[in-house]
């Protein structure tokens, strides 16, 4: 089940990580923080922002997108400007990137963990969230 999200929280990881994410994604999140996205190829868990309003969110919101971009970076090819997003479960990533200002684009790219390369799969989390 997810929750809305209050803004500060985005805030918050968009500190940790030292980047901004995009209105669209943004906007999507704090309307239901997390969730699925399926699509004809894939379907993804999305990793919430990190909510610490109560003992509940923590729980819920424990793999959030600030620690899963930690462990996703420990991996061998893992972008040095991605932020993981989401997961298929099968250890690939849905990712966003930056062009180096650190400001994320809303593109999303499908991260393949066996051979480290990316693809783009959405120009947006609409395209995906239909």
């Amino acid at each position: 089940m997810s929750f809305t999200l209050d803004e500060k929280y985005i805030k918050e990881t968009e500190s940790e990580l030292n980047v901004k994410f995009p209105t669209e994604f943004k906007n999507r999140m704090i309307k239901s923080n997390g969730g699925v996205l399926v699509t004809d190829e894939f379907e993804f868990e999305l990793f919430p922002f990190f909510d610490k309003f109560d003992r509940k969110r923590i729980s819920r919101t424990c793999n959030h997108i600030g620690l899963e971009t930690k462990n996703a970076r420990e991996w061998i090819g893992f972008p040095e400007n991605g932020i993981a997003i989401g997961s298929d479960g099968f250890g690939n990533l849905i990712i966003l990137t930056h062009n180096g200002d650190r400001i994320l684009t809303d593109e999303i790219y499908f991260w393949n963990h066996e051979i480290g390369e990316m693809e783009k799969i959405a120009k947006s989390i609409i395209e995906l969230d239909e």
